[in-house]
This record gives structure tokens, sequence and C-alpha cells, in this order.
């Protein structure tokens, strides 16, 4: 088993001896996902895919693929995977993720997890998905999320228990006072953590069963776990 690196130089010097390949990253709301998908695309030089963003882009591109998402959307439908994963069809053409890509959001149900497995194998010399599942302890999410505070002058953002303000409710830099996000409360964040075990333990348990899957504690510094997730892209790609 790879030896876990501990400092954004190993991290870098690891990501460079393994070609990553697709990587799908998963974990609860406020694991650290996006700030760990950054420190990848860094690490590796590949992109970072959400289809979140490939929705905005759609739409603001007006693609036949945006207008129909946003008609959906208007009509207060979902988005089908259908469409979805037309969208990422499209952005998997591109050059840019020929060494890999690191998904953020999708595939989040097993059907999804399926059509990427199988769009992936029908390209030649592609390597398959590997999934990696950041881990954080749920008292310590509910206090990452439930804690947030923000500043609407400057955006920074503060936690009350884990990075507070010098002054209570107040932004150190503009002395503005904080504000917390309507879906950062407890009751929005058991929610959505019932809805992301609901629809992910059946994606956790496909890339399991395929041996393609690997967890790592996301409660470290941010280069440790960056660290450990390239050992364990490393491991799994041996």
């Amino acid at each position: 088993m790879a030896t876990v690196v501990s400092s954004a130089t190993g991290a870098a010097s690891h990501a460079t001896s393994v070609k990553p390949g697709p990587i799908l990253l998963l974990g609860a709301p406020g694991v650290g996902k996006g700030t760990q998908a950054k420190e990848l695309v860094k690490l590796w030089g590949i992109p970072q895919i959400s289809t979140g963003d490939l929705l905005r882009s759609h739409r603001d591109k007006g693609t036949e693929l945006g207008k129909l998402a946003d008609q959906l959307m208007t009509q207060g439908k979902l988005v089908p995977d259908s469409l979805v994963n037309e969208m990422v069809a499209v952005r998997l053409t591109e050059p840019d993720t020929a060494n890999g890509f690191i998904l953020d959001g999708f595939p989040r149900t097993l059907p999804q997890a399926d059509w990427l497995d199988e769009r992936i194998a029908s390209q030649p010399g592609s390597l398959p998905v590997v999934a990696i599942s950041l881990k954080v302890d749920y008292t310590q999410l509910l206090r990452r999320i439930t804690g947030r505070r923000n500043c609407p002058v400057c955006q920074t953002i503060y936690n009350i228990y884990l990075q507070p303000p010098k002054v209570e409710g107040k932004c150190d830099l503009e002395g503005a006072t904080l504000v917390q996000r309507s879906d950062d409360t407890e009751l929005c964040f058991t929610g959505r953590m019932h809805t992301y075990e609901t629809q992910t333990a059946p994606v956790i348990e496909h890339y399991r069963a395929l041996s393609r899957f690997a967890e790592v504690n996301g409660d470290q510094p941010v280069a440790d776990v960056a660290a450990s997730i390239v050992s364990s892209v490393e491991r799994l790609r041996a």
C-alpha cells in the first residue's frame, strides 16, 4: 500500500508519477470536495468538471442543451439525467480531459455511474473512474455548516466554532454584521445529508465492488488531505 504523503511538496512529487485518469470525489455537504478539487487541479493540471458549472455554461452560451435545461428549470422541473449526461459527454470530448479530470457532483446516482462507466469504456485507452470518498465526523460537519458566517460587504467567510471573527458577529475587515445563509441551518443540513446518503450509497457500493474505491480522512489540513487522495489514486491505479 502506498505511503501517505504528508506535505504539499510530497503530494506534488507523487502526483507527477501517476496518470490520474477520471477521479470522482465523494463526500457529504461541508466535507471539502470543492477545496480538494482545486488542489488536485493544481497538482495534476487536469480540469474539474462540475454539473452545476456545466449547466450555467450551457445556459450562458445559449446552446441547445442550455436552452432545454433553462426551459425545464423555468417550469420548475428537474433537469433529467439524460440531459446532464449529454452535457458531460460534450465536456469529455475536450482535449484538456485527455490525462484525466476531477468529477464533483456527478455521478450522484447509480444510473449516472453506470452511464459514465460505459461512456468511458467506449473510448479506447481511457482509464476507468476511481472514486475517493472524503470522510469527516458528523458533528464536525454540522459545525462546519451551521457555524458559517459571511460578510455581506467583502464576502469573507468565518466560522463561529472553527475560525471566529475577533469581535463576535462582526467582520474583521469591514466591521459589517455577519450573516448566515438560509441553507446553513441544522434543519437544512440534516435534509441534505439524508439526500446525499440515500443517493450516494449505491454509487459507493458500485465502485467498492469494482475495487475502485477508497476512503480518505477529510478532517486534516488541506495539503494532507490532498496528499492522501494522491496516494489513494496511485494505489488504485497500480
